[in-house]
């Protein structure tokens, strides 16, 4: 089946490189106005740039998820030049691992910040224009981590499990107003970071996965997709777990 989202303007926090670039990219393929938002004002140029040579609708914005002001200011100029928000994918966020007894103060509240308070400005100021419109669709990407817990990783576990039960909490709210939560919950997907692992490693981590292998961005890429379209518009407060069957029930 292939999703059209021509028109539609989708707008997607931390997506200059990673999973929120293959996000972008596949959005863009199904014809969107990608909007990126991210901190690196370099990658977002090179993101930017990439697809924009490819002939696709992608633009930018050099933005903190934390900053208030900042988020609505870009929201505000979205909407005026794009028309809309249709969909928001707030993909944003940060890992500062360490063991409970040595994690630092600072290192448990910039996760929480980047990671949840984040998301809760971003769905915020996005409600604002969805509400008056009575559409949209919010994906929150949230991790495994969040639901099975992680040693060393209290502060990321807190922070995506405190965005799963985010997530359900805005779906009931905005489900009135025509206005789709969803969380996708990444498993083991290969990234830059996992990209440093040696060969041992990532197989002693793909035995834990009952498909045996690790996932790809556009695993996750797909399932927005999908849930940002009219084939998943039965679909709020859920949270998927893309991991290739390792948190099943």
């Amino acid at each position: 089946m292939k999703l059209d989202f021509t028109d539609k303007v989708i707008v997607i926090t931390g997506a200059a490189r990673g999973i929120g670039f293959a996000i972008a990219k596949t959005f863009a393929n199904a014809n969107a106005k990608v909007i990126i938002i991210d901190v690196a004002s370099e990658a977002v140029e090179k993101a930017i740039a990439e697809l924009q040579e490819n002939g696709f609708q992608a633009y930018g914005y050099v933005g903190n998820v934390t900053d208030a002001k900042s988020i609505e200011t870009i929201f505000a100029d979205v909407v005026d030049k794009y028309g809309t928000i249709d969909c928001l994918i707030n993909n944003a966020g940060i890992t500062r691992d360490n063991l409970l007894i040595r994690m630092k103060e600072e290192d448990w509240q910039l996760v929480m910040d980047i990671n949840l308070k984040g998301s809760f400005l971003c769905t915020q100021k996005a409600f604002k224009y969805m509400m008056r419109s009575r559409n949209g669709c919010i994906i929150n990407i949230a991790s495994v981590i969040g639901i099975m817990g992680n040693s060393g990783q209290a502060n990321y576990a807190a922070s995506k499990g405190g965005l799963i039960a985010f997530t359900k909490s805005c779906a009931k709210e905005f489900g009135s107003r025509n206005i789709r939560v969803n969380a996708v919950a990444p498993g083991f997907i290969e990234t830059e970071m996992t990209a440093s692992l040696s060969s041992e490693t990532r197989a002693e981590y793909a035995k834990a996965i009952p498909l045996q292998k690790m996932g790809t961005p556009m695993d996750i890429a797909n399932v927005c997709l999908f849930l940002a379209s009219d084939a998943g518009s039965y679909l709020t407060g859920q949270t998927i777990a893309v991991d290739g069957g390792l948190t099943m029930h």
